[in-house]
């Protein structure tokens, strides 16, 4: 059978879109913008969904889109949504369709996410009959707090009406085509921690005669692992890690003060209210021993994002009929956070990650590195989910 006698199934079609995915992904990837600054890449996007048919195409915001395709068939409104911001990272990859943008990158695959959902909105925007209302938002700003999604949510009319929304992340780190679903507690919330250690200078030759922030800054940094194996129930998820630590500028001067920076990730909502005092106690505890004052800042992040049991379930056996058994896998839960939390607090949802690695083609690198990359046939998977994803969610009830 050829592939042109091949019966005119959604898989199918998905899959004969794999040059036109590559065409939008490969241009997004050479024209990369970062968080609130994508005005060319939603100008692009717009121009192609105006392409297409039975749309309503729209910017809620300077920098994102949405498109709406309204069904002829009574049924559930349905969001789909896709981030198309990029990271301010230097490419390091060499293929012929690399960056344009000094110092922008698409590190974490938002081209391809892009991509994905234009080419869902194709697929859906020609079909003749459809169930429900389907909106596709294409997200500004995803890579910085407090994020597009906040924005879209909280101070846009997007979320009204709708009933149910989803999503998807490609995963280098997950076998190219395997889709990876679960219900509950999926990408925690990702909080950061400021602290300023404010001693008492000198010489270095005297240490006695100074409050010396680095040395006290040092026991705070291994003391705040205290918080996570004694502070908190060995079942309950928590990390706290310091990734900045600054003060000094010579070898014989004890500084007057230290800057300390870091990040707190949590699962729990109850968890995440008690964290910042355990860990301001730690510092509090510790500066007051050595006669050391601190400022403390606690910022939240991005919500943790809980999927709803229920639209999981509905994608998990979406997964199984799109993709089968041996490439439908439960996902892992992961520390790293996500602004699509934002929509789940209007409605009920779920996230899924398609994956995207395959060593020969090297793009099993992680995301945020210089080398990043996806293997373009996991397009045609998100594809083939999102679009059958959206079919089902749209039933009425």
């Amino acid at each position: 059978m050829t592939i042109s006698d091949e019966p005119v199934t959604l898989n199918n079609r998905a899959a004969r879109l794999l040059p036109q995915l590559q065409t939008w992904r490969r241009h997004l990837h050479q024209f990369p913008e970062v968080s609130f600054q994508e005005h060319q890449t939603a100008a692009y996007i717009a121009s192609e969904l105006r392409q297409m048919p039975n749309l309503e195409v729209s910017q809620p915001t300077a920098t994102s889109v949405l498109a709406v395709r309204k069904g002829t068939q009574p049924g559930r409104t349905v969001l789909l949504r896709a981030d198309i911001d990029a990271l301010p990272i230097l490419e390091e990859n060499s293929f012929e369709y690399v960056s344009q943008n000094a110092g922008a990158m698409h590190a974490c695959g938002h081209d391809g996410h892009t991509a994905i959902l234009l080419g869902t909105a194709k697929l859906l925007s020609e079909q003749a009959e459809t169930a429900g209302e389907l909106r596709m938002i294409f997200q500004h700003a995803e890579e910085q707090s407090p994020g597009g999604a906040e924005e879209l949510v909280f101070q846009t009319d997007l979320m009204d009406g709708v009933d149910v929304v989803t999503g998807l992340h490609l995963n280098s780190q997950l076998p190219s085509g395997v889709v990876a679903v679960k219900p509950g507690a999926f990408m925690a919330a990702p909080d950061n921690i400021y602290i300023t250690i404010l001693g008492r200078g000198g010489h270095a030759a005297h240490p006695e005669e100074a409050i010396d922030p680095i040395a006290i800054g040092a026991q705070v940094v291994g003391n705040l692992q205290h918080v996570v194996s004694r502070g908190t129930s060995a079942l309950e998820a928590l990390v706290v890690s310091v990734t900045y630590f600054q003060a000094g500028s010579t070898t014989n001067v004890i500084p007057e003060r230290a800057e300390l920076k870091g990040t707190v990730r949590t699962f729990s909502p109850e968890l995440r209210e008690r964290a910042p005092e355990l860990i301001e106690r730690v510092v509090r505890g510790i500066c007051d021993a050595h006669g050391a004052k601190y400022e403390f800042r606690y910022e939240l992040g991005y919500r943790p994002l809980i999927n709803d049991d229920g639209v999981a379930e509905v994608l998990r056996q979406v997964a199984l009929e799109t993709v089968g058994e041996d490439r439908a896998v439960v996902a892992q839960p992961t520390m790293g956070g996500e602004d699509f939390s934002a929509y789940l607090q209007k409605a009920p949802g779920a996230y899924f990650n398609v994956g995207s690695g395959t060593r020969e083609l090297e793009s099993d690198y992680p995301h945020h590195h210089p080398r990043f990359t996806i293997d373009e046939e996991a397009l045609v998977t998100g594809v083939q989910m999102m679009a059958a994803a959206a079919q089902r969610l749209a039933q009425p009830d």
